[in-house]
C-alpha cells in the first residue's frame, strides 16, 4: 500500500519534529549536567567577586581617609588581645616602678633617722 503525498509529508514532518525534540533534549541534558552547573556557578562567583573587588577599590579611591579608618578599626579589633596584654604589662610595669621608688625613698628616710 502506497502512502498519499499528504501522509508522506506528515511522516517527514513527524521525523523532523522528533529530531528537533531529541536535539533539544540533548541540549537540556548538557545544560543541567552537574559539571556544567558547577562551572557556571564558579564563573558567576568569580565574576561577582571581581565586581565586588572593583567596587571596593573605587570606594577606597573616593574616600581614602574613611577606608584607612575602617582598616585601622579592623586591625585594632583583630589585635585586641595582644594590645590588651601589652597595655596590662605597661600599666603593671609603671606600678612596679612607682612601688620601687616609694620603697627606696622610705628606706632612705629610715636610714637617715
Amino acid at each position: 500500500m502506497t502512502d498519499t503525498p499528504q501522509v508522506q509529508a506528515a511522516r517527514i514532518e513527524v521525523d523532523q519534529a522528533q529530531h528537533r525534540l531529541v536535539a533539544r533534549l540533548h541540549e537540556l541534558q548538557q545544560r543541567i549536567a552537574p559539571r556544567t552547573l558547577a562551572r557556571e556557578a564558579w564563573e558567576g562567583a568569580k565574576s561577582k567577586g571581581a565586581d565586588l573587588a572593583e567596587d571596593a577599590v573605587d570606594a577606597v579611591r573616593s574616600r581614602p581617609v574613611a577606608a584607612g579608618g575602617i582598616a585601622a578599626a579592623v586591625a585594632l579589633f583583630l589585635a585586641r588581645e595582644p594590645l590588651m596584654d601589652l597595655a596590662g604589662k605597661l600599666v603593671n610595669g609603671k606600678n612596679e616602678k612607682k612601688t620601687r621608688r616609694r620603697r627606696k625613698k622610705s628606706n632612705e628616710m629610715e636610714t637617715e633617722e
